[in-house]
């Protein structure tokens, strides 16, 4: 079928006309802003060419608040857009990488392409319309045109929302946009839509860190132990500050030999700058561009090889292929898989290596929801990690205080306290700290009290830095995945939280026969002044990372354990999910949800919360309530799980039968 698509470029122009409105043409650039990101993110067919929209605008409301509209032309019947089963626009394959043929073969999926690539590759424009145009004649030789309009925008992930149909483009008029607007701002995502989306932007950015790693393991033969500092080096330089720090760009990076303009000086320079302006206190800062020198200066990966250095071939892959991912998703831990990927290729057996698993993220929001964490809440965690548990609860706080408070005003201010004084996390580990403070920067800089330390050795429970430096962090919720080498399985940090604490509840994931007796002393001693609500038995979520069985512990603070307390076990081996363990395979392939996964979830908040009532996925034999001795040794579900030995009517019948047959077999044999 011959494509018209010149014919309809032409229609959709003269709509504009008579609208009055400006358009800029293919080959016009609208701003050095935007044609910037037209060259930085990938073409519609996969290379490193700029992407030319059909058709661009830039409209302005009555509040001077600035559109882009993206508009991509098509002249053949069925090709107006391309969607999933779900009803989304495809632009992504099932495997994480984009799927260029959708993008370049059809009008919605190509004006998507290039929205979402204003939102990733600006920091002015984080709304785009996208508009698809398609035509083509009918049996009669009558034109036909057919639209698709999408809001794509940063708030919303950018996941495109359908706005409306319409039959021609004068809904753009100027008498018209303000209505339109209005609409396009109450697309908003349902929930559902959120994990969705939250769990693609996490494959991708899985299958994008697995290629990093083995570029540099493969081709650059860059060590383990410096991988880490690279990429969250290069995140901070990449990021910049908006109206503060401009990001890296690879220009930037010359392949000089200079002492002090050398590739990985320039790095450096714009990692130090970054850090300033977030504000970080003098001494933070020193101890990270201290421990950053090491990679970036004194390692030789800033000498250039064919004009080229290692730094730069580096920076040139996260720049493309990382850093839009980590802008467009701020709310997500993404540097907790980030650590688990680059970590994966350690393999020293009985190496402390082995023993920092980081959290997954469907696992610290269950545990901040077992913690009832609101926007009262004052949360810490004693072995942070990269933070992932302090991300789950900043966003529930958040998501509380959004829905509670009703002042703009105040809710900006209560947003803020909840960054600054209610979230507190201790990491021994400078890599790992590197990360916590990184991660916390992404979801809006709640690094404030992120400290570098030991926390059974030196911390005290205090704030360290701010209006409240010395003064007690006032705990009601913590959270923890301590290392589980450490004295009782780990149970060494509980007790010590724990100690600083005077209510609320504590949620720890462990190692599961910690509560068995390998927890002793600190099990019988934790019950002296806190009450064991919960014992829930995980599923293999660390399979590829740590051969452990785990069990999450449920505690309500500052209240003795009563030996008549009730305590709900939880059988959560089947939690939903089938995992693998291919190395080379994302999240899709690695964790599938398989069995009602979410609701199963969800339904083991409800029952430590509320109790038996809410059984559904599990069966009554997952869950049992049962009380404890004050011994600390008997707090497995196995351990109250009872085994009815009697036999029934059933295993009768199934003995005579096997002997029935049994004899038979022997008559039919002469014997």
């Amino acid at each position: 079928m011959k494509s018209i698509e010149e014919k309809i470029e032409n229609i959709a122009k003269r709509q504009l006309e008579f609208s009055e409105l400006k358009y800029f043409i293919k080959t016009e650039d609208i701003n050095s802003e935007l044609a910037n990101a037209m060259v930085q993110a990938p073409s519609k067919t996969g290379g490193d060419g700029k992407n030319y929209p059909d058709i661009k605008l830039l409209l302005e409301t009555k509040d001077k608040k600035l559109f882009p509209v993206m508009i991509e032309v098509k002249g053949i019947s069925g090709k107006l857009e391309k969607i999933n089963d779900f009803g989304e626009i495809e632009n992504i394959k099932k495997d994480g990488s984009p799927n260029f043929a959708n993008i370049n073969g059809f009008a919605v999926n190509g004006a998507v392409h290039y929205a979402k690539a204003i939102i990733d590759f600006t920091d002015s424009y984080k709304e785009v319309i996208a508009i698809g145009f398609n035509g083509y004649e009918d049996k009669t030789g009558d034109i036909k045109t057919e639209l698709g309009i999408y809001y794509v925008s940063a708030k919303n992930m950018g996941i495109p929302k359908k706005v409306g149909n319409y039959s021609d483009l004068s809904f753009l008029a100027k008498n018209n946009f303000e209505n339109f607007i209005a609409e396009v701002q109450k697309l908003e995502l349902t929930q559902q839509e959120v994990e969705q989306r939250s769990q693609k932007i996490e494959n991708e950015i899985e299958v994008n860190l697995k290629a990093l790693n083995q570029k540099m393991q493969d081709d650059l033969q860059i060590s383990v132990g410096s991988r880490v500092e690279l990429l969250t080096g290069m995140l901070m330089a990449g990021l910049g500050v908006e109206n503060k720090v401009a990001p890296l760009e690879i220009t930037d990076l010359r392949g000089e030999t200079g002492r002090e303009n050398n590739d990985g000086k320039v790095i450096l320079n714009k990692i130090s700058d970054f850090l300033d302006k977030r504000d970080l206190p003098t001494e933070k800062k020193e101890m990270i561009i201290t421990d950053l020198s090491r990679v970036f200066i004194s390692s030789g990966l800033s000498t250039p090889i064919n004009g080229e250095s290692k730094l730069k071939t580096i920076y040139s892959f996260v720049e493309k292929n990382i850093l839009p991912i980590f802008t467009s998703a701020y709310h997500l831990d993404f540097t907790g898989k980030l650590f688990n990927v680059l970590n994966a290729w350690v393999n020293i057996p009985d190496s402390d290596k082995n023993d920092v698993v980081l959290t997954p993220r469907y696992v610290t929001i269950l545990m901040a929801k077992l913690a009832k964490v609101d926007m009262d809440s004052y949360v810490w965690d004693y072995a942070t990690g990269s933070a992932g548990f302090l991300v789950s609860s900043m966003k529930l706080m958040i998501d509380d205080a959004t829905k509670n408070i009703k002042s703009p005003e105040r809710l900006n201010q209560k947003i803020v306290e909840i960054k600054n004084k209610q979230l507190l996390g201790i990491e021994k580990r400078s890599d790992i700290y590197l990360l916590a403070v990184l991660n916390m920067i992404l979801m809006g800089d709640g690094s404030t009290n992120i400290i570098h330390d030991d926390s059974l050795k030196n911390f005290e429970g205090k704030y360290q830095q701010g209006e409240n430096k010395n003064k007690d962090f006032p705990a009601n919720v913590f959270l923890l995945n301590p290392p589980y080498s450490a004295d009782g399985k780990g149970f060494v940090f509980v007790k010590k939280g724990l100690s600083k604490m005077n209510n609320g509840r504590a949620v720890i994931l462990i190692q599961e026969n910690a509560g068995s007796g390998n927890g002793l002393p600190y099990t019988k001693e934790i019950l002296e002044k806190n009450t064991l609500l919960a014992s829930i038995r995980m599923a293999d979520i660390f399979r590829g990372k740590a051969g452990v069985q785990t069990a999450i512990y449920v505690f309500e603070v500052g209240k003795k354990h009563d030996e008549k307390q009730k305590v709900k076990f939880i059988d959560f081996s089947n939690d939903g999910y089938s995992r693998q363990n291919r190395k080379k395979s994302g999240q899709d392939v690695n964790l599938k949800n398989t069995n009602n996964a979410t609701e199963r979830y969800q339904e083991v908040i409800d029952l430590v919360l509320y109790g038996k009532d809410y059984l559904k996925y599990l069966t009554k034999d997952e869950y049992i309530e049962d009380v404890i001795t004050l011994n600390g040794n008997d707090w497995t579900f196995s351990q109250h799980k009872i085994v009815d030995t009697r036999p029934t009517e059933e295993d009768f019948k199934k003995v005579v039968s096997d002997y029935l047959a049994w004899e038979v077999s022997r008559v039919l044999k002469g014997e």
